[in-house]
């Protein structure tokens, strides 16, 4: 008699897994889609390590737990901090009697001064940009650090805040782990790092010595299930209490019907773009860029997804973030695209190549829109390929297309520095991840960053959006927000309407219900 597929699950996630504690252990037990590349803080920029990395890290403020919204920043590893009236000096006071996980020691400014200083080298973090503004950190005492500006930064709370660069680690630990760090991370976090075997698990367990107070969850076992309907069976079953969903509105609604599924969406969504690569010919004609935008029914993509879970974008900056702008919009007309095409001497037909990734986020969305490309006469000839793969050879500028969704600090200026400032560019010394090759609102992005007031800076915005826009360096598709599903026993301690780290935050103060 063959096994059940029910059967076959269990049996293959339990030999995957470390035997589990005594009765009385705490034990939530995680579904992700990926495999974890590295805990390193200031390394980890996919979904599935900014996961663990919220649960291991504080920054010196941190959103509140279940907020993404920069009012909502609030004290953490400081316990208060002082501005000057120019806005370029950042002086915080540290906690007393912070510990790190393990036998690493207690957290002081010498602590905070060498993360920053490692957040702003592109040698040792990805996230060095997002520190240009910084022109020196200095230790004043053992719980006092100093951060001096070059100019008033409207971003620099969430700079320091417990996202990307501003979390801060151990530097004995950094220091002596070297490359190590990544596999073996210490954090002040409410969870610390126990194991990992790859395309398996990750092992968490409280961190006892946590300044909030002990978790009252005692271990964290984040298992590998990159299949959706796996993830679903396992989460059905019992397996699994808590898991990341797929991310589309029919799944949504099916799963909302069923007893046991309790369905989060929340903020930031990741905001899809569509680059066009100016660098590539025939893409460095406009009216084929024109083309191009014309011939996308965002609608579509729209329909696809759901309205709850990818609402549609109308700017190059994501929907509610701090200075978007709606004034330029790009409507869909295919007789035009058929038009700007033949203008621009390509009466036949052009086509491009573009490099896919294969994740369920990704790939059907391409499909949809090489569907429709083609009917303007765009054939668009797709190589999919592995996730890594994708970041890597769109990294080394070999794709005409590029679609790309990352969730930032909700201000403008970190998405038109990020995907639109000429320095951002893919293959400069400085890149980021401008794969459009866009130059053409540098100064305003420039300017708005040390405008002399709050006003000001949105009408530089506005006009960087709008020279974006013009000249079609991408295109904005929707923001595809996170979809997570929880069990009844799984109290998260906070309602959940947002996380930067693109999960549910595991706190001190998160329970579950005995079986």
């Amino acid at each position: 008699m063959k096994p059940s597929v029910l059967g076959l699950a269990s049996l293959i996630l339990a030999a995957c897994l470390p035997v589990a504690g005594s009765a009385q252990e705490s034990l939530l037990r995680v579904a992700g889609d990926g495999d974890v590349s590295t805990l390193d803080a200031h390394r980890a920029s996919a979904t599935s390590d900014k996961t663990l990395v919220g649960w291991i890290y504080n920054g010196l403020v941190r959103f509140k737990p279940g907020s993404a919204d920069p009012k909502d920043i609030e004290p953490d590893l400081a316990e208060r901090w002082d501005t000057s009236a120019d806005g370029k000096t950042w002086t915080f006071h540290l906690r007393q009697g912070v510990k790190f996980q393990g036998d690493w020691g207690t957290l002081s400014a010498d602590d905070v001064v060498y993360s920053l200083q490692r957040s702003a080298d592109p040698k040792r973090s990805t996230f060095s940009s997002d520190f240009s503004a910084v022109e020196r950190v200095e230790k004043v005492d053992d719980l006092t650090v100093r951060i001096t500006l070059k100019y008033a930064d409207v971003n620099f709370l969430g700079r320091v805040s417990n996202y990307h660069g501003g979390n801060i680690v151990s530097r004995k630990a950094a220091e002596e782990l070297g490359d190590k760090f990544g596999s073996k991370p210490v954090g002040t976090g409410p969870f610390a790092f126990v194991e990992q075997v790859t395309q398996q698990y990750v092992k968490l367990t409280a961190h006892p010595g946590y300044f909030r107070g002990k978790p009252k969850i005692d271990t964290i076992m984040v298992r590998v299930i990159p299949s959706d309907s796996a993830r679903e069976l396992a989460f059905t079953s019992g397996e699994i209490d808590l898991m990341y969903g797929k991310r589309e509105q029919r799944w949504v609604d099916a799963a909302r019907r069923r007893p046991g599924f309790n369905v989060e969406i929340f903020r930031p969504g990741e905001f899809r773009l569509l680059h066009i690569n100016q660098s590539m010919p025939p893409l460095d004609d406009i009216r084929v860029r024109r083309a191009i935008a014309a011939a996308i029914n965002v609608d579509d993509l729209v329909r696809y997804v759901g309205k709850d879970v990818g609402p549609k974008g109308c700017s190059v900056v994501p929907p509610g973030y701090l200075g978007e702008d709606c004034s330029v919009r790009y409507s869909f007309d295919l007789a035009k695209a058929k038009a700007l095409l033949a203008e621009a001497g390509h009466k036949d037909g052009i086509t491009l190549k573009a490099i896919v990734s294969n994740i369920s986020a990704q790939q059907p969305f391409m499909e949809i829109m090489q569907a429709q490309l083609a009917k303007a006469g765009i054939k668009l000839e797709m190589q999919v390929v592995d996730h890594p793969t994708y970041q890597s050879q769109t990294r080394k500028d070999l794709s005409a297309l590029v679609f790309y969704g990352a969730a930032r600090f909700p201000i403008a200026d970190t998405y038109l520095s990020e995907f639109f400032h000429s320095r951002a560019t893919v293959g400069t010394p400085t890149a980021a991840t401008n794969f459009s090759h866009c130059a053409v609102a540098d100064k305003e992005i420039e300017q708005a960053r040390t405008a002399p007031d709050a006003e000001a800076q949105k009408a530089l915005w506005k006009e960087a959006q709008r020279k974006i826009m013009d000249n079609v360096c991408a295109i904005p598709l929707f923001e595809l927000r996170q979809v997570w599903a929880r069990s009844d026993r799984l109290d998260f301690g906070y309602e959940l309407k947002g996380a930067l780290n693109l999960a549910p935050p595991i706190t001190e103060a998160t329970t579950l219900k005995p079986r």
